[in-house]
């Protein structure tokens, strides 16, 4: 059994009990894990704290990640309060739902930086930020998905979003390696997430998902929980760079 007794866990992005962010919350409390737990906004407080606290010691943190000033200002807090962090999870993800129907060649100049800056610039500012309380090295881990490869109708922009995700997870592996700072992706099979609802046909995409999926189902976001604990243990202190797959297999399928 894992055990994270000991370790302090800062996870971006829970919305409600559908979020990945949620999933791995409950597997890190689970193992012992100290928990620093992020929501967007003010609307969104009274939800995620309700989940917060059915997590004995978890304590909940207000931090839009499109605000530089946001982050050093939770980062401050959070080294306030626990002085050192082992794990940092970024399940974060947003592009307008207009940009994710349609066809791709429409997509605006505005939706393509709204999904870059939340999606992919925000790994790096909440690693930076990071970095310097993991003094005793640590592991970084973010969400991707297979569009991140392969075409998959209406992502569109979230797609290009992923790839450039995956692409800074390496970078930053290569960055932070130096400090023991492992950096690694999980890309998990679609789930119903308040984010993906904005995806069209996302429940055709389920649909298909299970159908050709080695193991004839979708996963859910404790499965995803599973992987990321285990990139949070020592069991994975070799991995970094990566994209660790949580699809039942989907991805080694040709059709």
């Amino acid at each position: 059994m894992i055990n994270l007794a000991g370790k302090t866990a800062v996870v971006f992005g829970l919305a409600n009990k559908r979020s990945i962010a949620w999933g791995i919350a409950q597997q890190l409390h689970r193992a012992g894990a100290t928990l620093a737990i992020c929501y967007q906004n003010e609307r969104m407080k009274q939800e995620a704290q309700s989940l917060i606290d059915e997590l004995p010691g978890a304590s909940g943190f207000q931090c839009d990640v499109s605000s530089d000033a946001e982050i050093d200002s939770l980062f401050a807090a959070l080294k306030e309060k626990y002085g050192k962090l082992e794990i940092l999870v970024h399940a974060v993800a947003f592009a307008p739902a207009s940009e994710l129907r349609g066809d791709f060649i429409n997509t605006t100049r505005e939706g393509f930086r709204t999904a870059m800056d939340v999606s992919v610039y925000s790994l790096i500012a909440v690693s930076r930020g990071a970095a310097p309380l993991m003094t005793d090295g640590g592991s970084i881990m973010t969400m991707s998905y297979y569009a991140a490869e392969k075409v998959v109708p209406n992502y569109n922009v979230m797609a290009i979003a992923k790839s450039g995700l995956e692409c800074a997870v390496r970078y930053l592996a290569w960055n932070l390696g130096p400090k023991n700072i492992r950096v690694n992706a999980v890309s998990a099979g679609p789930i119903k997430t308040l984010a993906a609802r904005g995806v069209g046909d996302l429940t055709e995409m389920m649909r298909a998902h299970a159908e050709r999926a080695p193991l004839h189902r979708n996963v859910d976001q404790l499965e995803v929980g599973g992987a990321a604990l285990f990139l949070a243990s020592d069991l994975a202190s070799a991995i970094t760079g990566e994209v660790l797959y949580v699809d039942s297999g989907y991805n080694v399928m040709g059709f």
